[in-house]
């Protein structure tokens, strides 16, 4: 224990150098209750170093003990920036919609961040709750629940996987707050659609299997289900930038859940609801003005397609604000003197950032092309900084923020199998010895 705590000071002096030379940090939080029903608040950092490389690690895992009221979330908050003397620097902090994390946000005096995967698994919960999905999933809940909970039909089923040249792979039951949860069930389902009727011959049950319409319906709901899942891992990241790619990522679900004259009536009505469901939650709950600033600045999509051509100017007129109030650059990205390179890209030896107007600064990026979805925004920044380095201070600030609170969900992962029944007596400051070691190390 003693070489632990010798190493996580060692490690987390690392972590306040980082820290410390960073301009801005975005947090991410959540609560989680242990085995020993002890209550602990994660925190993560995320952070652009001066070479433009997007680091996420553990800050604290701290034993709460006070009712998680609005107040005293906050107040937890602070606790941790305090701790690591980075208020200063916070931007957004992301959290989950519970109510009280919400309400705690307001409190804060740091932009919101809601989850969007959250978001998105609502969309898909209310949607599935009024369509015409419910009674083939009824059905198909009933007949994994047979299988799961037996062991002798469970046996039976890998048999007939094993006679029809299929993988053994259990069934999956789905949980309304397990992100694709019930995709993954359906895809199962779907895979092994001859083993489970072949394992259900052979038993005198009184399951009503489904019909084919309804494995037809089970197949459409799964394509249905599909790009939401697509989103969820392309915005789960927290190597890379995520939070420019929320927007983009809400037009193409728009997109592909438009109605067309071949979808059956229950297929439009999933649709539909799902898209007046996003529509809702995003007008309410999502920081719209800080999304469209990202994407903004980001070079993938600052050409702002995802948004109505009404709002793209809107959003350059708020950007060039923003160059108006931004004060002239403390420290440089790198230590090392320009190169003449660099100023020549901004127009002129003897025109430097400083004497440049916004509305020039906004034109020369603009006038930049735009990049392949597959190539890094940080990599254009790292090579294009010096030629717009007020905005690259800008990048450096918004497109730090995460676009969900999945670092928090891996670091409960960690921390379940940490404070485990056998070790459910471990002190706090143990736990969150442990957790951040694994977190720190594991990034390097």
């Amino acid at each position: 224990m003693t070489k632990i705590c010798e190493l996580y000071e060692t490690e987390k002096e690392k972590k306040h150098e980082d820290l410390t030379v960073a301009k801005h940090v975005a947090l991410t939080g959540d609560y989680w209750t242990s085995v020993s029903n002890s209550n602990y608040l994660g925190v993560t950092a995320h952070l652009i170093t001066a070479a433009w490389e997007l680091k996420s690690f553990a800050l604290r895992v701290m034993k709460t003990e006070e009712h998680h009221f609005a107040e005293a979330c906050a107040e937890h908050f602070l606790i941790v920036t305090r701790e690591w003397e980075i208020e200063e620097k916070i931007t957004t902090v992301g959290t989950d919609g519970a109510r009280n994390m919400t309400a705690a946000a307001k409190i804060l005096p740091f932009e919101h961040m809601l989850c969007v995967a959250h978001i998105l698994q609502r969309c898909v919960t209310v949607s599935l709750g009024d369509s015409g999905f419910v009674s083939a999933l009824s059905k198909r809940r009933k007949i994994v629940g047979h299988i799961k909970h037996s062991p002798a039909n469970t046996l039976e089923l890998e048999a007939q996987q094993a006679t029809l040249g299929q993988w053994k792979e259990p069934l999956i039951q789905d949980v309304p707050t397990r992100w694709n949860s019930t995709l993954e069930m359906i895809n199962r389902l779907n895979r092994n659609q001859a083993a489970i009727k072949a394992t259900l011959d052979q038993q005198s049950h009184k399951l009503v299997m489904l019909t084919p319409q309804e494995w037809d319906k089970l197949q459409k709901l799964e394509s249905l289900l599909e790009p939401g899942k697509y989103v969820t891992e392309i915005l789960g990241g927290e190597s890379y930038v995520s939070c420019s790619v929320v927007l983009p990522a809400f037009c193409h679900l728009r997109h592909v859940m438009e109605t067309s004259g071949d979808d059956p009536a229950y297929v439009s009505k999933f649709k539909t609801a799902f898209q007046e469901d996003l529509t809702s939650r995003q007008e309410r709950f999502v920081d719209n003005e800080w999304l469209k600033i990202a994407t903004a600045l980001d070079p993938r999509f600052k050409d702002l397609k995802c948004l109505p051509k009404s709002d793209r100017e809107r959003v350059w007129t708020t950007l060039g604000q923003l160059l108006h109030e931004q004060s002239p650059p403390r420290q440089s990205f790198e230590d090392k003197p320009p190169k003449k390179k660099g100023l020549l890209q901004m127009g002129s030896d003897s025109e430097s950032d400083e004497e440049l107007l916004p509305d020039r600064l906004m034109h020369l990026y603009r006038a930049e092309p735009t990049i392949s979805i597959e190539n890094c925004p940080l990599e254009w920044w790292s090579a294009h900084w010096r030629a717009h380095e007020k905005l690259a201070l800008l990048a450096c600030k918004y497109l730090t923020t995460l676009a969900t609170t999945v670092p928090c969900e891996r670091l409960f992962s960690v921390a379940g199998n940490i404070v485990n029944k056998k070790r459910s007596s471990l002190l706090s400051d143990n736990v969150n010895k442990l957790v951040c070691l694994n977190s720190w190390l594991k990034k390097e």
